[in-house]
């Protein structure tokens, strides 16, 4: 009679073990670099999120920020892979220094699909990234035009690049020096100072752009960044040093985030590259969610790649377009702020007196 009931309570314990193993979630890990970039805390992560439980309901989604640490992220992929990751979305906290998260999750056998930043040396199954070559040219072009039509030469420029090493500060740059080193190697533009960010810092491009001004003694006309970190640090070393807007220029922004598209309104920044965040999120839901499904990256998705130094990564590469002043209007079209979100503060500009 004893033998039976253990046999009954053992059968009982397998198969409830058996059906919690068949209901337990599937768990996706979003791995975030930082916090000093916004985005991703702010938008890229919730955007993700809802995506996720639309194409894969049972899908448990968890977010883990790096805090601009490589090695607290590394600590962060090892615990995915420990928790049975199904697929881990990696935004690395340092591009150069992601091939040992890369090579921690391809001895699990976990798929990696790369969000915007890159990740070098390691295999990854996929990279979901707005097509960096194309801002630095938005970047460049819009930059080259505001130079030309100065009229002194030759035009003083400070240019505040991102984090050195990295695929997209590489297309960044690249895409920018299309339309601005015809106008150095012509004498139009002297470039008066020039510094990588590391970590994309809004604090060390501030820093950097003071020690620019203070340097040349105010002289400097342009500051062109990369993304709106970048040129929201040079606007905070305008402003603690008691400029106005639109005494200096400021370009070369991008991710139209919400305090950027404040600075454009109010004249402080030129511009800023719309990267739609909800349609890159979207797409790597698509993506993610058909790798836990067992369906492997769609093919019908990839139109490009990313050579990591290990690989050719697929790539998934999104479009993009420059805001300025003159079509702020489309961010609000987008879905992506409203004017309300845009105006915080900022009430008595023009363009939000006019569309509040």
């Amino acid at each position: 009679m004893q033998n039976l009931i253990k046999r009954i309570l053992a059968t009982t314990f397998m198969v409830g073990i058996s059906f919690a193993a068949a209901h337990a979630a599937d768990k996706v890990f979003f791995l975030l670099p930082n916090e000093t970039t916004i985005r991703f805390e702010s938008r890229d992560a919730p955007f993700f999120i809802a995506a996720m439980k639309e194409k894969a309901p049972n899908v448990e989604v968890v977010v883990q920020n790096a805090q601009g640490d490589p090695s607290k992220q590394q600590a962060q992929v090892e615990d995915a892979i420990a928790q049975g990751a199904k697929v881990i979305l990696l935004t690395s906290a340092d591009a150069n220094l992601a091939a040992g998260e890369l090579a921690a999750a391809q001895k699990a056998n976990v798929p990696v699909v790369l969000y915007d930043h890159d990740a070098v040396g390691g295999k990854a199954d996929a990279h979901i990234v707005f097509d960096s070559l194309a801002v630095g040219q938005e970047q460049g072009k819009r930059a080259a035009e505001l130079i030309k039509a100065m009229s002194k030469t030759p035009v003083k420029v400070a240019r505040v690049k991102g984090n050195q090493g990295e695929y997209g500060t590489t297309q960044y740059e690249k895409g920018q020096n299309e339309y601005l080193q015809p106008l150095i190697d012509s004498g139009k533009i002297k470039v008066v100072c020039e510094q990588y960010t590391q970590n994309w810092d809004p604090v060390l491009a501030q820093s950097f752009a003071e020690d620019c001004l203070t340097k040349n003694g105010g002289d400097v006309d342009v500051f062109i960044g990369m993304n709106d970190g970048t040129t929201g640090g040079s606007v905070a070393a305008l402003i603690s040093q008691g400029f106005k807007p639109g005494e200096k220029l400021v370009t070369g922004g991008q991710d139209a985030t919400v305090e950027a598209l404040r600075y454009i309104a109010q004249g402080w920044q030129d511009n800023s590259v719309l990267k739609d965040l909800k349609v890159q999120a979207n797409y790597a839901a698509d993506v993610v969610s058909s790798i836990v499904a067992g369906k492997g990256v769609p093919k019908d998705l990839i139109n490009g790649k990313v050579n990591n130094t290990f690989m050719d990564v697929p790539a998934v590469f999104l479009p993009v377009k420059n805001i300025t002043k003159d079509n702020l209007d489309e961010v609000v079209k987008a879905g992506v702020w409203t004017w309300a979100e845009i105006c915080k503060g900022v009430e008595t500009t023009d363009i939000c007196k006019k569309n509040m």
